[in-house]
């Protein structure tokens, strides 16, 4: 079978730069790993990107091997909320964020292949991996936009997309706030990133 590259097939993986889009999308499926604190200071956030690539790579290449179904490893998502959800858009208090960091993962991965595949990673003493777990996610309706630049400029363009361009469009926010590192950070600029931000929303 070819190998699936899900930024290329699933629509909710392209954006556009200074516009705001209404789409749907689909249940999916992902790694994930829960935490707390400023990402950029915080060991906890460290340990699960180098928990989930790991262990999505060893799903990628069981697929390949045993299913003879391959994919290419998408790219470092996160789940970020707050008690105040101005701390996302005014003073971005980033340690008073929650967070799940997570990475797609195909729907034909069974719970008993991700159980297989850990055990098979133990000797590598991944440190978030008693936290890691395979789970559904179902948004449905979002609002997105691609975000060029630093993270921390995020905030006047979240500021609009929950304050002005939601409600306009009679719509609220229901889930947490998701963004897709189409970049990564560890290696790209901080002006070249490109990060697609989304807003699971609901009809009013």
């Amino acid at each position: 079978m070819p190998k699936i590259d899900f930024k290329k097939t699933l629509p909710s993986y392209k954006a556009k730069k200074g516009k705001f889009e209404i789409i749907v999308i689909p249940k999916l499926q992902y790694l994930m790993i829960d935490g707390t604190g400023d990402p950029n200071t915080s060991t906890e956030f460290k340990d699960a990107i180098e928990t989930l690539f790991p262990v999505a790579y060893k799903l990628k290449f069981f697929s390949k091997i045993e299913l003879n179904r391959d994919y290419t490893v998408g790219p470092l998502e996160g789940l970020w909320w707050a008690d105040d959800m101005s701390k996302f858009t005014s003073d971005r208090d980033k340690s008073k964020w929650n967070w799940t960091a997570m990475i797609i993962t195909p729907d034909w991965i069974t719970k008993k292949m991700f159980v297989d595949v850990l055990e098979k990673l133990k000797e590598k003493h991944l440190k978030s991996v008693s936290k890691i777990r395979l789970e559904t996610l179902d948004e449905r309706l979002a609002v997105q936009t691609l975000h060029i630049g630093s993270f921390d400029n995020e905030g006047e363009i979240l500021e609009e997309m929950h304050s002005k361009f939601i409600p306009a469009n009679n719509l609220k926010m229901t889930g947490k706030h998701h963004e897709i590192y189409l970049s990564d950070f560890r290696k790209v600029r901080a002006d070249k990133l490109r990060t697609i931000l989304r807003q699971p929303v609901a009809k009013i």
